[in-house]
C-alpha cells in the first residue's frame, strides 16, 4: 500500500475529484474549452483551469494534455536486458542516456530491467538495441507490439478500490488491432509541428488551443481541426489529465506474461482485455531462442499487492488457464514521455 495514498485524498475536495476521474479524457477539443468543463462541473471558467493546475502542482496530475501514441507516429519496441547485480546500476545508465528511451523498470525477473524504445523508423530502433547490447554486453530481449487488444490507463482513482477499475463492473470493449512495426504516421507540417509542441501538455489557459496556435504560427480554426485529425487517426489517443497513479496508490504494478495457444491468441486476448481489472492487454512476439515463450502481456495496477495477486489467480483460472509469469516492478529507472523530434522528422 502507497504511503502516499492517503494524503492525496485529504488535499481535493469533490469537485477536484470529479475533475480527476471525469477528464482523464474526453476534453473539449474547443477554442474555449473550459466554458463546457466549468460547467459540467458548477464552477467558472477560471477556476476550472486552476483547480487543474493546482492537480499538476501537487503531483496529482503529471500532465494536462494529449496522450500521444508512439508506435502509430513512430516505430516502437518493449525490449528488456539481464543485468547483473553488481552491474545493474551502470547498465541502466547506459540505457537510460538514450533519448528514445522513455520508460525503464526494474522487475522481479530473470529478465530484470525492461524498457521501451521509441524511435523514427524501425532500423534506427533496431540501431538502438545493437548499440546497447555492444555497449551493455547483455543480450537485448525484442519484443514489439504486434496486436493491440486494450491499451489505456484511463481509471478512476477518487474510490478505495485495491486495484485499477475493482469498482466498475462492465466489461471493457475490446479489439484485436494489429500494430506494424514499420507503420509511421502520415503527418501534415502543421500536424508534425503540433504533435512537438504539444508533447510535454497543453498550456493551462482558459484557452490553450489558441495558445498552441500561436506558437506554431498557424490559425486557431487549423490547430482544432488538426488536433481533432490526430485524434481520429490514433496519433492522439485521448486529452485531458494524466493522472500519477503512483502519487494516488496504485504502485503495485504487476506484468504478466502467458503461454496462449497461437489460434486461441486473439479469442483469449480480447476475452482478457475486455476484463475491468486489465489495463493493458497485448501481443508480442515469443523469442524460443532466448527461452521466451510468452505472447501475451497483461498489465494491472493495484494499490494492494495481495488484491492484484488475487486477481491474477482469477484471470489465470477463468480465463487464461495457461503458463504464465508474474513481474512486478521494483523501482523505476527512467519515466518521461517519447521524445518525437525524431520521430515526425522535424
Amino acid at each position: 500500500m502507497s504511503t502516499l495514498s492517503g494524503n492525496w485524498r485529504e488535499a481535493i475536495d469533490d469537485v477536484d475529484a470529479a475533475l480527476i476521474d471525469g477528464y482523464q479524457s474526453g476534453f473539449p477539443i474547443a477554442e474555449r474549452p473550459f466554458r463546457s468543463v466549468a460547467a459540467d462541473l458548477g464552477i467558472d471558467e477560471s477556476a476550472a483551469v486552476d483547480r487543474v493546475r493546482a492537480l499538476r502542482e501537487s503531483g496529482i496530475v503529471r500532465r494536462f494534455g494529449a496522450v500521444l501514441n508512439p508506435p502509430v507516429i513512430g516505430s516502437s519496441t518493449l525490449a528488456a536486458v539481464r543485468a547483473p547485480a553488481d552491474r545493474f546500476d551502470e547498465i541502466a545508465a547506459v540505457i537510460n542516456d538514450y533519448r528514445q528511451v522513455n520508460h525503464n523498470y526494474a522487475r522481479d525477473h530473470e529478465w530484470n530491467m525492461w524498457f521501451v524504445v521509441t524511435a523514427g523508423s524501425q532500423d534506427a530502433r533496431d540501431d538502438i538495441l545493437a548499440e546497447i547490447e555492444d555497449r551493455t554486453g547483455c543480450a537485448v530481449l525484442d519484443l514489439p507490439m504486434l496486436t493491440d487488444y486494450y491499451i489505456d490507463l484511463e481509471f478512476p482513482v477518487v474510490n478505495g478500490d485495491r486495484f485499477a477499475r475493482e469498482s466498475l463492473e462492465d466489461r471493457t470493449d475490446a479489439s484485436a488491432t494489429r500494430i506494424s512495426e514499420a507503420a509511421t504516421g502520415d503527418l501534415s507540417a502543421l500536424e508534425a509541428e503540433l504533435l512537438l509542441e504539444i508533447q510535454n501538455g497543453f498550456p493551462l489557459s482558459a484557452t490553450p488551443y489558441r495558445d498552441i496556435a500561436e506558437n506554431v504560427g498557424y490559425a486557431v480554426e487549423d490547430v482544432l481541426e488538426a488536433i481533432e485529425r490526430l485524434r481520429e487517426t490514433g496519433c492522439i489517443k485521448r486529452i485531458g489529465c494524466v493522472v500519477n497513479h503512483v502519487v494516488t496508490g496504485f504502485d503495485a504494478n504487476c506484468m504478466v506474461v502467458w503461454d496462449v495457444p497461437d489460434d486461441s491468441l486473439d479469442e483469449w486476448g480480447e476475452r482478457a482485455g475486455g476484463l475491468p481489472s486489465v489495463t493493458l492487454c497485448y501481443h508480442r512476439p515469443r523469442r524460443p531462442e532466448q527461452e521466451w515463450p510468452y505472447n501475451l502481456f497483461t498489465m494491472l495496477h493495484g494499490r494492494d499487492p495481495e488484491a492484484v495477486d488475487a486477481k491474477i489467480d482469477e484471470l489465470a483460472a477463468d480465463y487464461l488457464p495457461v503458463e504464465h509469469e508474474r513481474l512486478y516492478s521494483t523501482e523505476t529507472l527512467k519515466q518521461t514521455g517519447a521524445r518525437y523530434e525524431d520521430l515526425v522528422g522535424r
